[in-house]
């Protein structure tokens, strides 16, 4: 599991993530809000811990951010400040759970598994998009009725597409969360858009109304219709 700590003061931060490793999760730093924002905008995690306090954009204008565009990553608040208009405006831009310093770190990690596990849970079975459907415990795609085969790779990828629909995804993203690949060492970006081409191939090819299209420059979008 993918942890993103947006926290300013540095020796929190690394304490934080030693922490965090220790009990098997991958944790990536921000310091400022500007700098966790472009985090968690190009790669993929599965929680976001966040202080309010950050300098620049702070965590209640990320959440918002983040909120608006449709993402619904799980988010827990840190804040110092105790007061109930506090912990409702964090709640009401959608934070899931909040913790008010100092915390202890257990109680940290119990909230972070409790929101992991609500996350898993709540999470839908099936995905549709137009007429394109995914069921996501038979592994079985449709479109029109019509059963379309896939691999593996190109299963999780068009599962990454559709849970992005109306969203541009950057290969960045794509290598990141399809791949597992988010330091890129070595591009992968012929692989991605020889996928991205086998997959549209099986999904486009044989239907008037197109889902899968290339935006240029900027990455890739599944939709009805054209960009």
């Amino acid at each position: 599991m993918r942890i993103l700590v947006v926290e300013d003061e540095k020796k929190v931060a690394e304490a934080l993530k030693e922490g965090l490793e220790n009990e098997s999760f991958q944790v990536t730093l921000a310091y400022t809000g500007e700098e966790g924002f472009f985090f968690v905008s190009s790669e993929s995690f599965d929680l976001v811990v966040l202080d309010i306090m950050l300098p620049g954009k702070n965590g209640i204008e990320i959440l918002q951010a983040l909120r608006k565009r449709g993402d619904q990553i799980p988010v827990l608040v840190l804040t110092a400040k105790d007061s109930v208009e506090d912990r409702v405006l964090g709640l009401n831009v959608g934070a899931d759970d909040y913790l008010v310093k100092p915390f202890s770190f257990s109680e940290l990690v119990a909230r972070i598994h409790a929101l992991l596990r609500r996350s898993r849970e709540s999470r839908p079975h099936r995905l549709v998009v137009a007429d394109l459907e995914m069921d996501l415990l038979t592994r079985r795609v449709r479109r029109n009725q019509q059963v379309i085969d896939l691999t593996v790779r190109e299963f999780d990828l068009l599962e990454f597409l559709m849970r992005n629909q109306s969203q541009v995804v950057s290969r960045e993203r794509v290598a990141a969360e399809v791949w597992r690949d988010p330091a890129r060492v070595t591009s992968i970006d012929n692989i991605i858009d020889v996928h991205i081409a086998r997959l549209r191939k099986k999904i486009d090819q044989d239907f008037d109304v197109k889902l899968i299209h290339t935006v240029r420059g900027a990455g890739f979008i599944l939709q009805a219709g054209e960009t």
